[in-house]
This record gives C-alpha cells, sequence and structure tokens, in this order.
C-alpha cells in the first residue's frame, strides 16, 4: 500500500514551523514519530496534501522536565525515553505503567508521547492516562499560545480540538497528591496490540490508611477517554474485597463501549469491571 501524493517539508525550527502550518492551514499535516500517522497515510486513511516534519526540532521540542508539581514532556520525547527516565518514575510511576504497554520496544523507540496525544486514538494509553491526572498541552501558533485541558482536547475518535495551523509543543502531567498510589492494566489479543479495554487507576489513601480520592480511565470503551469517580464505593479502610467489587460493578454499568471484529460491547463491558478490580487490588496492595 502506498499513501496518496503529498507535499514534505522539514523546517528547521519551531518558528518556521508554525509559519508554515500557517501558510498550509487544514492540508498541513504534522509529523513527529509517526508511527500512527503513516499506518494511516499506507492505508489511505489519512491524505494531507502536505507533511510538515518536526524530528529536526529535537533541540527545542525533545525535552522532558520532572518536577514536584509534575512531568513536561516535549513534542518529540520518544517514548522510551519517558519510560526509562528514573525522575519521571520518582514523580508519577503512572506513566511508565502505561508506556510498558504501548506496542513494542521498537514502536516505542521512535514514537512520542504528545504524538500519541495529538493522534487521539481511543484505544491509546496516553490520553487515559492524561485525562486521568487532569493534564493539558501547550499549543502554539504563529499568534501565540495557550492551553488547553485534556478533557477538552479529546474530541471524538482521532479528533482533538486542535484549529489548523496549531501545534502541540508539550504535555503536562501533574503530580499526585501525596499517598497516592496507580496501577494500570489492560487486555489486548496479543501483547503490544491495541487493548480491548484498559483501564488506569489512582487511589489517594490518608495516614490512617482511610481512601480520601480514587478515580480511573478507561480506554477502548468509549469515543474518548472516560474518567469515573470512584471514591464514594472505597470510603473505608482499608477498602476491603467487597467494595472494591462494587467499583467494578460501578465501572462496568457506567461505561458505553461499542461493538468492533475484536470484541463485543458486553465483553468490553465485562472487562471494564474486571479490570477496574484488578488494577485497584494493584493500587491498593
Amino acid at each position: 500500500m502506498k499513501p496518496a501524493p503529498f507535499d514534505y517539508s522539514a523546517p528547521g525550527c519551531v518558528a518556521d514551523a508554525l509559519a508554515l502550518l500557517a501558510d498550509l492551514g487544514p492540508e498541513g499535516k504534522v509529523l513527529a514519530g509517526g508511527q500512527s500517522l503513516v499506518p494511516m497515510l499506507n492505508m489511505r486513511l489519512a491524505a494531507p496534501g502536505h507533511l510538515v516534519d518536526i524530528n529536526g526540532l529535537g533541540a527545542e521540542l525533545g525535552g522532558i522536565d520532572a518536577g514536584d508539581a509534575g512531568v513536561r514532556v516535549g513534542a518529540l520525547a520518544r517514548h522510551c525515553a519517558v519510560e526509562r527516565s528514573a525522575a519521571v518514575a520518582a514523580v508519577l510511576p503512572l506513566l511508565g505503567q502505561a508506556l510498558a504497554h504501548v506496542a513494542h520496544p521498537v514502536i516505542r523507540n521512535r514514537g512520542t508521547v504528545v504524538g500519541s496525544l495529538a493522534h487521539a486514538d481511543p484505544s491509546a494509553e496516553l490520553p487515559a492516562v492524561l485525562c486521568l491526572l487532569g493534564g493539558s498541552v501547550q499549543v502554539a501558533t504563529v499568534d501565540g499560545e495557550r492551553t488547553v485541558a485534556a478533557m477538552d482536547l479529546f474530541a471524538g475518535p482521532m479528533e482533538t480540538s486542535l484549529r489548523p495551523a496549531e501545534l502541540i509543543t508539550s504535555a503536562w502531567f501533574p503530580a499526585l497528591p501525596e499517598g497516592t498510589a496507580t496501577a494500570f492494566v489492560e487486555v489486548a489479543r496479543r501483547r503490544g496490540d491495541y487493548a480491548i479495554c484498559g483501564v488506569a487507576v489512582a487511589v489517594t489513601r490518608d495516614a490512617a490508611g482511610a481512601v480520601t480520592n480514587a478515580r480511573a480511565a478507561y480506554l477502548s470503551v468509549s469515543d474518548t477517554p472516560l474518567v469515573l469517580d470512584l471514591t464514594e464505593v472505597l470510603l473505608s479502610r482499608p477498602a476491603p474485597g467487597d467494595r472494591i467489587v462494587a467499583a467494578g460493578r460501578l465501572a462496568a454499568a457506567r461505561v458505553t463501549p461499542d461493538a468492533d471484529i475484536h470484541a463485543s460491547a458486553d465483553y468490553r463491558r465485562h472487562l471494564a469491571g474486571v479490570l477496574t478490580e484488578r488494577a485497584l487490588r494493584k493500587a491498593v496492595a
């Protein structure tokens, strides 16, 4: 399979990239890691008129900054760099937990965290993580910058709220409160395949061990990442098994998956409940 014809540019700096995107308008498409975009081009599911390759802008867009407040990931930071970063793991273990499920190592060596967010695949791990954490992305144009909250970014399957000529320059993953444990679990047909269902959870407990906050984010069960508040059913010290089962039942009742060639809607709904229990047990442990 071959892509439809397109023009190609590789700007030398971010300012040039923004100027080019402004000139191209809707015809311009940014190429970063390309691990999702290139297959779509080959299958002609995407046919932009012009690719703007930003891979040469690593000096400006490749940074990873981890601090007490959270982790900022530049647009050209590869999955593998974030996954292997000790500083990131110390601040947000959830990022590494999720990235370990992203495709295969060869894909993670090339693909980018921000590219996955911009691709907005509802089966992808990182959009769910960003929504669970209440993160955001920094977006730039020739006219300036703006911040887009995670829950406002994803508009539908493979669709974001980004405007033509906008470039995501970084993603912000806020740190979780002290006393928070996380877990990420998913089920796929084969290791590295897109998840049939996946769950990321964050459970916060106080010094006495009582749950004060519990949230879960789901992938592959809705058109955009779904975040559920599970706090009410886990308000105990410590959370007993029956409360975790109740949380799983709540998740299964709240998700609204579609059927496709990989799984029925009922099976995905069942998985949402089972994986919620599994993830919560890991986090609480």
